[in-house]
């Protein structure tokens, strides 16, 4: 007589069961899902709840002029070090970031707004899948005035996006980007911006704040100049119950590159010289303070700390965690 553990007769009830419930099971015939699930990552600051908001990715041609102070063999071993599969296409990605004070819904950034690449546009329904509808925002704050920062406020029939949010800019930016006499001798790449800026701004401007740099935004978020990117950048310092962490923006744009190689000038730096120093000023910052990060451009979550390694930075990205 064969004599049978309990262990396998359960087992033996379970595959059973599995198999009537699920017929298929095993025969490899469930289709691929080809898609990611929504792209968002909670995380506490004291007693704040950030959430990280990815609006997709941007696969960016680029060539020799993509780093103005590096040859390109250079920049591409640096991308073959960092595992990148292309030599000559750079994946961009986009993340925004939500604070939640306890009292405000304060949006860092919008997003592309669909409006740069068939990839990207995602900030909206990533924000849904949260929970978060896009008319319960209170407070949106612009860095810079890049495409990639400022669409999202609109949709491509010029809808405001989040129609109950304060919208707060840098005055800076705002002085820069809206001077008619600089749009008139601007080059064609750069009017582009200009011009973008406007459709933007232009017909609600009565309703935009223009913050200056270092004045608190709403109570633990406070601006901080960071020049260079563009004339009037900013990085978003955010502190709360002794827990602190700086928002880079655009100060550092892909980190296998800009981070490790801190003195490199991407194409995007207006001013290439001064986006270096305020580069090497708020890594150096960071490192010392080992504070949290996060950056615009970082690959997904987009946040971590910085430390130096030789003569540049690295970064370490945060660990992902199932639970705030």
């Amino acid at each position: 007589m064969i004599m049978m553990n309990r262990r396998a007769v359960l087992a033996g009830s379970a595959l059973a069961l599995a198999a009537e419930t699920f017929p298929d099971l095993g025969h490899g015939k469930v289709a691929p899902a080809s898609q990611q699930v929504a792209g968002l990552y909670r995380y506490r600051l004291g007693d704040f709840e950030l959430t990280a908001i990815n609006d997709g990715v941007w696969h960016l041609p680029i060539d020799g002029a993509f780093v103005r102070n590096a040859a390109f063999p250079q920049v591409q071993q640096a991308m073959a070090d960092a595992f990148m599969p292309a030599a000559d296409n750079l994946p961009l990605p986009f993340t925004a970031l939500l604070v939640n004070t306890g009292s405000k819904l304060v949006l860092i950034d919008t997003g592309t707004g669909g409006q740069i690449a068939p990839t990207a546009g995602l900030l909206v329904p990533n924000l849904i899948a949260a929970g978060i509808a896009p008319e319960t925002i209170d407070t949106i704050v612009i860095t810079h005035f890049h495409p990639d920062h400022i669409n999202g406020i609109k949709t491509k029939d010029d809808a405001l996006v989040f129609p109950n949010a304060e919208i707060l800019v840098p005055e800076p930016e705002w002085a820069f980007w809206m001077d008619d006499a600089r749009l008139g001798t601007a080059s064609e790449v750069i009017k582009g911006y200009f011009l973008n800026a406007r459709r933007i701004f232009k017909n609600i401007a009565k309703d935009v704040r223009r913050y200056p740099p270092g004045r608190e935004l709403v109570p633990g978020i406070e601006p901080v100049l960071a020049p260079g990117h563009t004339p009037g950048h900013q990085a978003i310092a955010i502190a709360s119950v002794g827990q602190s962490m700086l928002v880079l923006s655009d100060t550092s744009t892909h980190p296998a590159l800009f981070v490790r190689y801190p003195e490199w000038q991407v194409a995007f730096d207006m001013d290439g010289a001064m986006a270096v120093e305020t580069r090497r000023k708020l890594l150096d910052r960071v490192a010392a303070d080992r504070m949290l990060v996060a950056g615009y451009h970082f690959p997904f979550p987009a946040c971590g700390h910085i430390a130096r390694a030789g003569t540049g930075y690295e970064l370490h990205p945060v660990q992902w965690s199932p639970q705030l």
